[in-house]
């Protein structure tokens, strides 16, 4: 079924946490979508910075920070290299996902931003890019318009036309849904945008890890994701900004680093991206997203993609054996995950009831509640994979739904 240029069986034994054993049985981690779990090459890295390299970057003269630095900055070339970024000035490193689209929205959007602006999401964004323009548009007066989504879990496209208007400033949205699984066709939203003046960002949360990402063949202006949905550290995340638009943007906090001078009375602020990045960095976080990337790109992300795609069709289908059970989402092309709910059991309780037989899967609205909504359900079921995931581990997840549907009968 997957990719037979990559023996994926062994590719497991890198992850030591896979050898687990949950409640007695083996651990089955169906929830990539909201944390990868970490192959030991990252664990390793992180390991040898806190034993060799250890030190605050940029201002250190002393041979521990030059290497620290260093470090640090191959970490950025090394995310820019990922992505197809012009130049690593245009990699700033958060937190996260959610750091990331906010500090678009406060900084870019407190600067350019005005009453009558409208700003145009989908209905299927994650809460991370749908608050922060909320809060945008209560400070400054702007409008929010959304992209509808059809039964089918895809973009209602033939309603681009009269939604993206010339007042529309920005249009950000999701490359993969982490819900539905749908993959966006974002090289033509970003093109559509882009015909009004209007600038894009793009959520890749759900697939920086998992597909080819070209920041210039897609034509964004923003692109945002995390290091641990990639297998890399939880707190590290990227915002990707073209480079005239990041320094036409004021900074966002303020602090050491983000500095050229300081007086009393003013300061002079640094080129981007280091005025974005006020204070000591995740300097470790971003050494093992860079580690991360190695891993990954030794794989080869189109290997990646056709195996976890396949994971999600058989999951999807093979769900459907399951009386009472409705799958959302593209029934062909999808991300690496399956959302369903069954008549059997709430979420919550099918979730806890498959974590006793080993199963990890995660249960509830996915910071989705919009989405939901629009599907008239609360929340659903969600079994999300990785490269690590194989077609038995599905198998042993339909097993264990047949018991909890005679266990809640």
């Amino acid at each position: 079924m997957a990719s037979t240029s990559v023996d994926w069986s062994a590719l497991r034994e890198d992850f030591p946490i896979l050898r687990e054993q949950a409640h007695g049985h083996p651990l089955i981690y169906f929830d990539s979508a909201a944390t990868s779990q970490k192959p030991r090459a990252v664990i390793d890295a992180l390991r040898n910075f806190y034993e060799h390299e250890n030190a605050n970057v940029h201002r250190g003269l002393h041979m521990l920070s030059s290497r620290a630095t260093e470090a640090y900055e191959k970490a950025r070339q090394r995310v820019a290299d990922y992505i197809g970024a012009a130049s690593a000035e245009e990699i700033v490193f958060t937190r996260g996902t959610t750091e990331s689209i906010n500090l678009v929205a406060q900084a870019w959007g407190g600067k350019f931003i005005r009453e009558g602006d409208v700003i145009l999401l989908t209905v299927m964004e994650h809460h991370s890019n749908l608050v922060p323009w909320q809060l945008l548009a209560e400070r400054t007066g702007a409008q929010l318009r959304f992209l509808p989504v059809r039964d089918d879990g895809t973009l209602e496209l033939e309603q681009l036309s009269s939604l993206l208007t010339p007042e529309v400033k920005l249009f950000a949205f999701t490359h993969i849904s982490n819900s539905l699984g749908t993959i966006n066709p974002v090289a033509e939203l970003c093109e559509k945008a882009h015909a009004v003046g209007a600038l894009t960002l793009i959520d890749a949360a759900q697939s920086a890890g998992h597909l080819p990402i070209d920041v210039r063949e897609l034509g964004c202006d923003f692109l945002a994701f995390s290091g641990h949905k990639m297998c890399g550290p939880t707190g590290i995340g990227v915002l990707y900004g073209r480079a005239e638009i990041l320094d036409s943007i004021p900074p966002w906090h303020g602090g050491g680093e983000m500095i050229v001078s300081v007086a009393l009375e003013k300061s002079a602020f640094k080129k981007a991206p280091h005025r974005f990045e006020a204070g000591t960095p995740n300097i470790a976080g971003a050494i093992g997203l860079a580690a991360a990337i190695d891993y990954i790109e030794q794989i080869g992300r189109p290997a990646i993609f056709e195996h976890d795609s396949q994971l999600a069709r058989y999951a999807a289908q093979r769900l459907t054996e399951l009386p009472g059970t409705r799958v959302f989402g593209p029934k062909e092309e999808r991300g690496a995950l399956a959302g369903f709910v069954m008549d059997a059991a709430h979420p919550h309780d099918l979730t806890t009831f498959a974590d006793q037989y080993g199963l990890a899967m995660r249960g509830g609205h996915h910071c989705n509640q919009p989405l939901m909504r629009r599907f008239g359900v609360s929340g659903t079921t969600r079994a999300s994979f990785y490269f690590y995931n194989t077609t038995e581990e599905i198998d042993r997840m339909i097993e264990i739904l047949h018991a909890a549907v005679r266990f809640f009968s």
